[in-house]
């Protein structure tokens, strides 16, 4: 059997992918307006923000690489600087950072901030350059009160030469920071990134399949199942292992190609919302309906027409001695399964009815933890 994952780094998201699918538009908007300042010889400062796998770094990244292969700009080459401010977090350890992309190695201590600075700038001098330093999870230091962004917003006037600046991190961090500082970003240079929706997760996904995994052992229903999963928090960190866990469970399995089996298994492994707790609050009704769910599902399925399901519930109903529910009623149960978390509604093709789809647990495992919890139920003969 041909192996399914063949370059499985390119799943991983710190990966640099060839092309920003979902983020071209905000990463044209960045490359001109710095693009446009370092011609002129003037720096430019922008704060990123958005939430967790929302491909702030990775723009961040990319911007800086673009710039970089653009050339001279105002008769300077540019040179990106990343620093995780996670990991450095403290001004000494970022200006570190810095001073070794310049290729200046100093000891971690025995070296003031003013020395270090007084070195940085000897660094920047032997080969004069725009720097564009992104400080990602900016936060980490902002809070601690960094004299940082204060130097490097204001490089002429401390003999830096050309540096700009990104801060990249979840929230605005401008209010944190001392006021000569924030006006160095005016009121208009911070860019907010909206979470991902279904449409450009399966995109990013689409394209990071096409680099990961063997032509042929994927499909677009499973692509449009995983971005369906991720889809309510826009976390396009959470998408790609949820494709690199079904990956796994596929070859695992042995199978040729990635099944919604599979999707279900890692969406279940990694972020669980089904329990045996929530299954026993449940109500009989609830559990029919869930069970019918699980049988429409098995097989290559992702999703099952509201009618299949409802014509299973009926046959379940009846297996079980229920009295089944009106197809009101039978909405509403499936509506209610739906603010559990359970289940997913989507409005079906014109003329059809809506889909409904469990990406929680395999179906298989669904279908026998309520089985189990309906013959629980079930009242002993004496």
């Amino acid at each position: 059997m041909n192996r399914i994952l063949t370059a499985e780094e390119t799943l991983d998201p710190a990966y640099l992918p060839p092309k920003l699918v979902g983020r071209e538009k905000e990463l044209g908007l960045l490359y001109r307006l710095y693009r446009e300042s370092l011609t002129k010889g003037v720096p430019h400062h922008h704060e990123l923000n958005g939430g967790i796998g929302s491909g702030k770094t990775a723009l961040a990244r990319r911007l800086g690489e673009d710039l970089q292969k653009a050339g001279k700009l105002g008769g300077l080459a540019v040179h990106p600087i990343h620093v995780n401010c996670w990991r450095r977090s403290s001004d000494r350890t970022i200006l570190l950072e810095l001073l070794r992309s310049v290729g200046v190695s100093l000891p971690d201590r025995g070296y003031s901030l003013a020395e270090m600075l007084d070195v940085f700038e000897q660094g920047i001098r032997r080969q004069p350059r725009h720097l564009m330093i992104v400080l990602d999870e900016v936060s980490a230091v902002v809070r601690q009160g960094t004299k940082l962004v204060y130097l490097l917003t204001r490089p002429h006037e401390v003999g830096l030469g050309s540096i700009s600046l990104l801060l990249v991190s979840p929230e605005d961090v401008l209010p944190y920071v001392d006021p000569p500082s924030r006006s160095s970003f005016g009121v208009t240079h911070r860019l907010q990134l909206a979470p991902y929706g279904a449409e450009s997760l399966a995109g990013i996904l689409t394209a990071r399949a096409e680099l990961a995994l063997r032509k042929g052992s994927w499909s677009a229903d499973v692509i449009e199942q995983i971005a369906r999963v991720a889809a309510p928090n826009g976390d396009a960190r959470f998408a790609l292992e949820v494709l690199s866990g079904a990956a796994h469970a596929a070859e695992l399995a042995e199978a040729d190609e990635i099944r919604p089996e599979d999707v279900r298994a890692a969406k279940g492994s990694i972020y669980p919302t089904l329990t045996e707790t929530k299954l026993q609050e449940l109500s009989n009704r609830s559990l029919l309906v869930l069970l019918a769910l699980a049988r429409s599902l098995r097989g290559p399925r992702s999703h099952a027409a509201t009618e299949r399901v409802r014509q299973a519930y009926q046959a379940v109903s009846e297996e079980y001695a229920e009295k089944a529910v009106g197809r009101i009623q039978f909405w509403r149960t499936v509506k209610e399964l739906e603010r559990e978390g359970l289940i997913q509604t989507e409005p079906g093709a014109p003329g059809d009815s809506a889909r409904l789809s469990m990406d929680e647990v395999p179906v298989s495992f669904l279908q026998t933890l309520v089985e189990t919890r309906l013959a629980d139920r079930r009242p002993r003969k004496a």
